[in-house]
């Protein structure tokens, strides 16, 4: 008997479904000589740094970097009793052989394997590898199962990615929150990620803008052209006198034919973008109503990075995008042109093709009415870009008209367009849901009046002076952040480079409620207008990290490194070696930011700042310690030369010793006579770490 294990129960019981697994038991299906049972996500994680070693329950810098040498793992506490199922069917006599059913992907890979380790369990492993939850695609995936072995690169590279993530997490984490003081999460591509956002709200912040004219000349019949910016008031005055008093001559008119060609099909960074700029929706979210619609067997698997189909698929895809447009209200009556041979490109697929309605989709309308919204919009969506992709181009005629008045030349622009193409269909579905759509998408010019040509004379245009201003960034959304993450370090990387930018289609989502969970970002603005803007924390986290945590670059490297290790063209042990040395090197430099106290203020009663590095000390329950906890400056209230006294160190007596080396203290006890005595207290270190040495006055001296 083999033993499938899914990802998640809705795909365990999918699988199920198609190998006639039916009868339900406890936390698994069994039937038809199969065992089919499921992970709850990660059943098995990396284990913490008090796990290696209970003193790393506190953090201190001393223990840093923390590198372990051998790595563990737990069990995780709200996956125990489903891991104990999982376990005891893979070492269940009656299995003789697993087939890894978790998602096909790097971290689905993952999933299994620690799963696989964890229990212990030697048995032959061969791997599902599917791109849709169709029971034909099931069947048919599993006549073409491969042995495990084939994608041990693949865990190779998700094991490289969690085991770096938390080494710069952990590392990075501790260190810079005992620098600063308050917790400050950071990440491998998190933290880029912030930076990215701040760059954008510090050019938004810092913008100044500029005042510029422009010229616009009246030619009549509704034609206006404009001038070049100029930027002397007095000389926009003068050209603007010059053209009414002259005629204008028509010097050039030039007729370009443009062709744009119809969209690629989504991965899932695309989907992601347009369902956030025509929708609303966060990348989150979209990625949750994608994941559904998989499971539902509507769509095809939605975590890729690819935007074409395979060669095989070329064929039946007219006759799909034809079922498609009948389960789209707005697509009634619409032609399709069904060039099937645009969308197909076996060498820009990768694990999984783009994400399309599958083919049992259409006929299903019961079940797509039954979708709630977001659902449903999402289907729409997919549904309207395969329709869109495999149409024909869209092409205009630009009309440029330069027309030559008192010696400048003035613009004129007009589109004229010949063939609609793939966006009939893409208007179409914009009329179909109202307002909902972006005014990014509209291009509101018309096309300019027959009958302009050469040498054309008007006489006595009207001219008249405009005034505009530069305008600052636009504040970062989910789309413009997601694309800016795909890019990111890409002008740095090979033409040829699989794949650019940080993060992956699979992780971008969640890296972004990552940052709006830990406080670094918030989410501003009504639902289809909603912006992504650093926090104060977030600044400060921004501010006052090293380059080599904030670089886009760096981390798209190492996304690409992870690349070629899943290729099999770099050995994992020299990645991780690079990823040791950099935490190495990061956790030597202990410099604090010099505005670091105006940054982050201190959250207790600042007495003054530390003798040794300059940030606040502050009172603490037991004592006057420095926000710099590497620094480690500390004076206790009790203990010591005061152990017994009257009267505890007080804020007042901290501040005389930093500021002036002594303080007066009385009520001092002796600890062999138990005589009460008066000493002048001297701040001074020992082995770099500060004490009291007194100085005994003579009345009460002993």
């Amino acid at each position: 008997m083999e033993l499938f294990i899914a990802e998640k129960p809705s795909v365990g019981k999918a699988i199920a479904a198609a190998i006639g697994a039916t009868e339900s038991k406890n936390g698994y299906m069994e039937g038809h000589g199969f065992m089919v049972t499921w992970c709850l996500g990660h059943l098995v994680e990396l284990a913490m740094p008090e796990d290696y070693n209970k003193e790393f329950a506190t953090w201190r810098y001393k223990d840093l970097p923390i590198i372990p040498d051998k790595w563990k793992y737990n069990v995780s506490a709200d996956g125990a009793k489903q891991f104990n199922i999982v376990c005891s069917l893979m070492n269940d006599d009656k299995v003789n052989g697993i087939i890894c059913a978790t998602d096909a992907g790097r971290e689905g890979e993952l999933i299994f394997r620690l799963v696989y380790e964890k229990a212990g369990c030697r048995k032959p492993v061969r791997r599902l590898w599917i791109s849709s939850m169709e029971e034909s695609a099931i069947r048919e995936g599993i006549h073409v199962m491969k042995n495990q072995s084939a994608y041990d690169n693949l865990y190779q590279a998700a094991l490289c990615r969690a085991q770096a993530d938390w080494l710069i997490g952990m590392n990075a984490t501790r260190l810079y929150s005992l620098l600063y003081g308050p917790t400050l999460p950071i990440g491998r591509v998190m933290t880029p990620t912030l930076a990215m956002l701040s760059e954008r709200e510090d050019a938004i912040e810092h913008f100044e803008p500029e005042t510029f004219y422009t010229v616009k000349l009246d030619l009549g019949n509704g034609l206006i052209g404009h001038s070049e910016r100029i930027h002397d008031l007095s000389e926009a005055r003068s050209l603007t006198e010059a053209c009414n008093r002259d005629s204008a001559v028509v010097r050039q008119v030039e007729h370009k034919e443009k062709k744009e060609n119809p969209p690629l099909l989504y991965d899932l960074t695309t989907l992601q973008r347009d369902a956030n700029r025509i929708f609303g929706y966060t990348a989150q979210q979209t990625l949750e109503y994608a994941q559904a619609l998989y499971e539902k067997k509507l769509l095809t698997y939605p975590r890729t990075d690819s935007r074409f189909l395979t060669h095989d698929m070329e064929e039946k895809m007219p006759e799909l995008a034809s079922r498609v447009s009948g389960t789209l209200p707005f697509a009634a009556g619409l032609e399709l042109d069904g060039h099937s041979e645009t969308v197909v490109n076996d060498e820009k697929v990768s694990d999984h093709h783009a994400i399309i309605p599958t083919d049992s989709m259409p006929g299903q309308e019961q079940v797509i009415n039954s979708l709630a919204s977001g659902v449903r919009d999402l289907l729409t969506l997919v549904s309207t870009r395969l329709l869109c992709a495999m149409d024909e181009p869209f092409v205009v005629d630009e009309t440029t008209v330069t027309v030559a008045c008192a010696g400048r030349e003035f613009k004129l622009k007009g589109k004229k367009i010949l063939q609609m193409g793939w966006q009939r269909i893409w208007q179409a579905f914009r009329g179909s849901i109202g307002g909902r759509a972006s005014e990014e998408d509209e291009d509101k010019t018309g096309a300019l009046p027959d009958g302009l040509k050469e040498g054309d004379e008007i006489a006595l245009p009207r001219a008249e002076l405009a005034e505009g201003k530069t305008t600052p960034p636009a504040h970062h959304t989910e789309d413009t952040i997601l694309h800016a993450m795909e890019t990111a370090g890409a002008d740095d990387m090979p033409d040829d480079a699989e794949h650019k930018g940080i993060g992956t289609p699979a992780t971008r989502a969640a890296i972004l409620e990552k940052l709006l969970e830990t406080k670094l970002v918030e989410r501003t603005g009504d639902r289809r207008k909603r912006i992504l803007t650093p926090t104060a924390k977030g600044k400060a986290l921004a501010a006052v990290l090293p380059e080599k945590l904030m670089s886009a670059q760096l981390t798209a490297e190492w996304e690409q490194r992870l690349k070629r290790i899943e290729k099999g063209e770099e050995k994992p042990e020299a990645f991780m070696e690079d990823v040791r040395a950099f935490v190495r090197d990061l956790t030597r430099d202990t410099t604090r930011a010099e505005n670091a106290d105006q940054l982050f203020q201190p959250m207790r009663q600042v007495i003054c700042k530390c003798p040794k590095c300059g940030a606040a000390i502050t009172d603490r329950p037991k004592g006057f310690m420095c926000e710099n906890r590497i620094c480690g400056f500390t004076l206790w209230k009790t203990g010591g030369i005061l152990t017994g006294a009257e009267h505890p160190l007080t804020s007042s007596d901290v501040k005389a010793l930093v500021e002036k080396g002594s303080v007066h203290k009385t009520g001092l006890l002796s600890a062999k006579s138990h005589i009460r005595y008066a000493a002048t207290l001297h701040l001074d270190y020992k082995d770099g770490k500060p004490y009291l040495r007194p100085t005994f006055d003579k009345q009460g001296g002993k």
